[in-house]
């Protein structure tokens, strides 16, 4: 059976879930490029945390932007790039959670969906998308533990209406090639031996054996 070729390894996951360490991580014993998402340029992040209603459209005009410039790069590029969250998590998860708990209107969303399908249409799904399936305790712990300023405004609802809305996506994701990770019952970033488990099950995938 041939190997599987990666070139664009993505990983999705709720606020906290270990995304960006797993891509540093990963990223390093494999060789991969990695694309980080874009918390420490990003104009309207500190605003959007504390007034959502206000920034939220904006917020995710630009995420998309970030993300879908991203994608481009990486199918033009020849090298294999893991990227630090998906376009489709600001599409499928974010936008629709805002427009849901009324904080951004249905024209600005019905404008946002627009924009999306028109780019949806020009990319193609990663080769291997990593989903990091978290607890609402753990992503908690995780957010107190990073110390960012702006998240302290975060509700717990806000964090549990994400984690159900990725539990659905991840049920009828049928884009490629799906890894999940319990960061639950796996502590990647402080165990050699947790990071290993997740590097042999993406061996496991590469080589057809999962």
């Amino acid at each position: 059976m041939s190997a599987l070729k990666l070139k664009h390894i993505a990983i999705a996951g709720n606020i906290g879930a270990g995304k960006t360490s797993l891509s540093e991580l990963l990223g390093k014993h494999y060789g991969w490029d990695v694309h980080y998402e874009d918390t420490t340029t990003n104009p309207y992040l500190n605003d959007f945390y504390i007034d959502m209603e206000r920034w939220s459209f904006n917020l995710q005009i630009y995420f998309l932007n970030s993300r879908f410039r991203q994608v481009i790069k990486i199918q033009n590029g020849d090298r294999p790039v893991i990227q630090d969250r998906t376009i489709y998590e600001d599409a499928k998860i974010f936008a629709p959670n805002l427009h849901e708990m009324g904080l951004m209107s249905k024209r600005d969303f019905d404008n946002y969906s627009s924009l999306f399908e028109l780019m949806q249409s020009q990319i193609k799904a990663p080769d291997l998308l990593i989903y990091l399936k978290s607890d609402i305790p753990t992503l908690v712990k995780h957010i107190q533990n990073r110390g960012r300023a702006y998240e302290g405004n975060m509700s717990l609802d806000y964090l549990k209406k994400l984690n159900m809305k990725y539990e659905n996506w991840i049920d009828s994701y049928h884009g490629g090639k799906l890894l999940v990770i319990r960061t639950d019952e796996l502590d990647f970033i402080n165990r050699e031996e947790d990071l290993g488990v997740v590097i042999e099950r993406i061996d496991g995938i590469v080589h057809g054996l999962f």
